[in-house]
C-alpha cells in the first residue's frame, strides 16, 4: 500500500469501525481481488454484488479464493422488498414500484446505493466497468448532494515522488462550470482537502494571472473566486491565477506579491473538466505522480467512482478513502 499521509490517516481512522463498503461489480476480477484482500486484513467490511455462481466462476479463473465473502445476489437477498420501498420512498412519485424492482434487478449501481440509502452499507465503489455516469446517477436520484450544494464534483489526490500532496478538482464529472459553481467546488474541494489532513491554500486556475489577459474565460474564474470569498471567507484562496503563479514562490512574488496563496498553494481548481483532466494526467504520466482518485465529493454519503484502467490496489484504496468519508459524512 501507498505510504502517503492522507492514506495512512484514512487508514487509521477506520480501524476497528467495522464500516461496510458494497462492490455492485462482482463480476471484475479486481474489484473481487481487493474486496477479499479487505475480507482478509479487516480493515472493513466488504460487500460483492452479483450472481454467485458468476463470481465463483472469475474466482476460479483468476486463482482468487472468496472465502467468506460476503456475497449478494439482489435476485435472492432478503431486503429487496425493504429496498425497493425505500426507493420509492426516495424517489418521491417519480418511480412506482415496478419501476424500482426493475431497476434493482437490473443495475447493481442501483442496488448498491440503496444498501448505503438504507444503511446497510456505509458506501460505494463502482466503475472498473461502468462510466461514471452509470455510478453518479443512481447517488445523485437516491442519495442526492450535500444542502448548499448544486453538484457533485470529482478530486484527484496527487502524491509526488518525494510524498508532495495535492488535490485536484474537478477532474471527473463537470465538463464546464460557471463561476458560481466553480466557486462551490473551490470551498467543497477545501472542506474535504481539510478532511485528508491537509492544510487547504486553494489556486483558482486560469491562463491568465490577475488580469494579464482579457476574456470572458478569465472573468469566470476572477468572478468565481470572488463568490468563493462570499460563500466561506475563512478558506484561503486566490484567483484568478496561473499555474506557475499559484504553486512557484518566486514566480508568485513576481506576479502576486501581496498573495497569501500564490506561490503555495496546494489544492488547484481547474476552470474545466478538459483543463483538469489533462492536468492530473500530464502529472501522473511526466511528473510520476501516484493518482488516488477519482473521489466524488457533494454527495450525503460517500459513493466513488473507479476509473476503468484501475488496479486492484486502486480499488482496496478507493474503499479505503470512502469508509474513511463515511466517518466524516457521520460527523
Amino acid at each position: 500500500m501507498s505510504n502517503s499521509t492522507i492514506l495512512q490517516m484514512a487508514t487509521d481512522s477506520i480501524k476497528g469501525k467495522n464500516l461496510k463498503i458494497v462492490f455492485p461489480e462482482g463480476k471484475d476480477p479486481r474489484i473481487l481481488e481487493a474486496a477479499i484482500r479487505h475480507k482478509e486484513d479487516g480493515l472493513l467490511i466488504p460487500i460483492v454484488l452479483g450472481d454467485k455462481g458468476q463470481i465463483q466462476k472469475v474466482a476460479d479463473e483468476n486463482n482468487l479464493k472468496l472465502g467468506d465473502l460476503q456475497i449478494i445476489d439482489p435476485n435472492y437477498d432478503d431486503n429487496f422488498n425493504l429496498l425497493v420501498e425505500k426507493f420509492v420512498e426516495a424517489r418521491k412519485g417519480k418511480a412506482t414500484k415496478m419501476d424500482a424492482e426493475y431497476l434493482l434487478k437490473k443495475d447493481n449501481n442501483y442496488y448498491g446505493v440503496m444498501l448505503v440509502k438504507a444503511g446497510l452499507a456505509d458506501g460505494m465503489v463502482s466503475g472498473a466497468i461502468g462510466t461514471t455516469g452509470d455510478t453518479i446517477r443512481p447517488a445523485l436520484q437516491i442519495i442526492k448532494t450535500v444542502p448548499g450544494i448544486s453538484r457533485v464534483s470529482g478530486i484527484m489526490i496527487m502524491i509526488g515522488p518525494n510524498g508532495e500532496q495535492y488535490v485536484f478538482a474537478d477532474t471527473a464529472v463537470n465538463i464546464t462550470l460557471e463561476s458560481q459553481e466553480m466557486a462551490e467546488v473551490a470551498i467543497e474541494t477545501a472542506y474535504t482537502a481539510k478532511s485528508f489532513g491537509i492544510d487547504p491554500k486553494v489556486a483558482l486556475l486560469s491562463f491568465s494571472t490577475k488580469g494579464s489577459a482579457r476574456h470572458d474565460l478569465v472573468d469566470k474564474v476572477s468572478k468565481a473566486t470572488k463568490k468563493a470569498h462570499e460563500i466561506d471567507p475563512n478558506v484561503p484562496l486566490d484567483g484568478e491565477l496561473q499555474f506557475d503563479a499559484a504553486i512557484d514562490p518566486i514566480t508568485a512574488k513576481n506576479k502576486v506579491p501581496k498573495s497569501e496563496v500564490a506561490g503555495h498553494a496546494n489544492v488547484f481548481i481547474f476552470p474545466d473538466l478538459q483543463a483538469g483532466n489533462i492536468g492530473y494526467k500530464i502529472a501522473q504520466r511526466l511528473g510520476g505522480y501516484k493518482a488516488l482518485g477519482p473521489i466524488l465529493q457533494g454527495l450525503n454519503a460517500p459513493v466513488n467512482d473507479l476509473s476503468r484502467g484501475c488496479s486492484a490496489e486502486d480499488v482496496y484504496e478507493i474503499a479505503i478513502i470512502t469508509a474513511s468519508q463515511a466517518i466524516n459524512t457521520a460527523n
